[in-house]
């Protein structure tokens, strides 16, 4: 007995319009080359030319968060009515750490107000961050304060990280893979300053310092380290030295700076330096370098 003929079939899916195969094993090379061509049209649409970086920890608090952590210890109880869980910092240390949110926070400022004074057809220097709380809030807040873009790489994980309101919302990007956002950490930058941080800061800074090291990067990049106190208790970077493990010219490859004022004349001189001076600007084009005064907080 001859077979019924089946049912008229629907047509397939096409495969970047199937979440089944996007999502699968098989999809993952279109998936990473969309990590890489979808922000590299976004960056050139907004005319973005380059960056300067900016690392720390997503939980450095706020001074409004510091504030909302202390009334609620106190007894008080957040907007949902949910009592408040202890501030985890002792009264010093929380200080110290909400004044490296502030100094952040003048930094980015005071880099957008001067990358803004620069005459170019595309934006030059525009502040970045890992886009989550802390110290990338403080960057894109200083920035967005001075009235610049600024740029949010975020990361898909399970706590901490979601993007905070200041980032440009043009600029607001969002990543599954930490190897296509480092990547777009270092194709655009042409500075880095490393703020306290944890496992995340130290692995994102000593990657930058190591392609930095191996002349793996096509240009120079300047970095500051924020907070010598800091980060000469976290590591000996100088024991380095001394046992061979690192070179004197890699010691080199950064520098330390304690108020914003300093990071500032650091960062900015080297991109004068590095960059601006190396792109034989024509004699119309007229670059402001306004002087800060060092002063200590």
């Amino acid at each position: 007995m001859p077979l019924e003929p089946p049912e008229p079939l629907a047509s397939a899916p096409l495969a970047y319009e199937n979440p089944a195969f996007l999502n699968s094993p098989d999809g993952r090379i279109v998936r990473i080359l969309s990590e890489y061509s979808s922000p590299l049209a976004q960056f050139r649409r907004e005319r973005i030319q380059d960056t300067v970086v900016f690392f720390g920890s997503a939980r450095t608090p706020s001074p409004e968060d510091l504030q909302r952590e202390q009334e609620l210890a106190a007894g008080k109880k957040d907007d949902s009515g949910q009592p408040a869980r202890k501030v985890a910092l002792d009264g010093e240390t929380a200080q110290e750490m909400v004044q490296y949110y502030q100094d952040a926070r003048k930094l980015a400022h005071l880099l957008t107000e001067w990358s803004l004074s620069l005459k170019y057809p595309r934006h030059r220097f525009v502040v970045t961050s890992g886009g989550g709380p802390g110290i990338m809030e403080a960057a894109n807040r200083g920035a967005y304060e001075a009235g610049g873009k600024t740029v949010g790489l975020n990361i898909r994980l399970p706590f901490e990280q979601e993007p905070n309101r200041y980032i440009t919302p043009a600029l607001n990007f969002e990543f599954h893979y930490f190897f296509m956002r480092k990547y777009w950490f270092a194709y655009l930058a042409k500075a880095l300053v490393v703020f306290p941080g944890g496992f995340g800061t130290l692995d994102e800074m000593f990657e930058i310092l190591t392609l930095s090291q191996t002349n793996k990067l096509a240009k120079k990049i300047g970095i500051v380290v924020y907070g010598s106190s800091y980060w000469k208790k976290v590591i000996d970077l100088d024991a380095l030295l001394q046992k061979g493990t690192i070179s004197p010219a890699d010691r080199d490859l950064f520098q330390f700076a304690d108020n914003p004022e300093e990071a500032f004349t650091l960062l900015r001189d080297g991109l004068i330096r590095n960059h601006l001076e190396k792109e034989h600007l024509a004699p119309s084009v007229e670059i402001e370098v306004p002087e800060i005064a060092h002063t200590r907080r």
